[in-house]
């Protein structure tokens, strides 16, 4: 196993959605997109990558059909793992306002710019 420096990981589906989340937060986070799809063998790399057993986990996937497929593979496979949710009006983490996601870190205890907060 490769030990990694972060003990917080968010996964999300896609490039968009980390680089948004990214911008919000305010400290080391580890962001893992899956593509939308995880396949055996790809959750088995990750779980061995990331210390995904061992550090504190976060699922924040999209609030449709894919997303919440996803979010049901992932709740299974890493059962300690926390949920984060974006409204359903919105749909997409990569759509979502600023302030409703970095609302929704905090509410989950990350630290994110105050920028964000306004």
């Amino acid at each position: 196993m490769i030990t990694y420096e972060s003990e917080k990981v968010i996964i999300v589906e896609g490039l968009t959605d980390k680089r948004k989340i990214e911008k919000i937060l305010n400290e080391n986070v580890t962001i893992i997109c899956t593509n939308g799809t995880l396949s055996i063998n790809r959750f088995d790399e990750l779980l061995d990558t990331y210390g995904l057993d061992e550090n504190e986990v976060y699922i924040f996937v999209d609030e449709d059909k894919s997303g919440i497929k996803l979010r049901k593979q992932l709740a299974k496979e890493l059962p300690h793992a926390e949920h984060i949710y974006t409204s359903s009006d919105y749909r997409e983490v990569a759509t979502t306002p600023y302030k409703f996601l970095a609302s929704a870190l905090v509410a989950k205890h990350f630290q994110v710019r105050p920028f964000f907060l306004i």
